[in-house]
């Protein structure tokens, strides 16, 4: 069985590049963070796993189909 977790990056974090949604954090050595949007984030991956401690890739959710709103009857 796989559990879906939930997202850890919400609509208020933003990317420290261009101020989009970010989809990608990487957690630092003491603590930092720095948040990208996947456009930025993919740019600059590989260089990001190198020096991160972890890096939350959830640019994925770009391909999510959003939930209907309720309609009122």
């Amino acid at each position: 069985m796989t559990t879906a977790l939930a997202p850890t990056l919400t609509l208020a974090d933003r990317c420290d590049r261009c101020g989009a949604q970010a989809f990608i954090r990487a957690r630092l050595t003491g603590g930092s963070e720095l948040l990208f949007c996947a456009h930025h984030g993919r740019e600059h991956l590989d260089k990001l796993r190198a020096i991160a401690e972890e890096v939350v890739d959830e640019s994925d959710r770009l391909h999510e189909t959003p939930e209907a709103a309720p309609q009122e009857v």
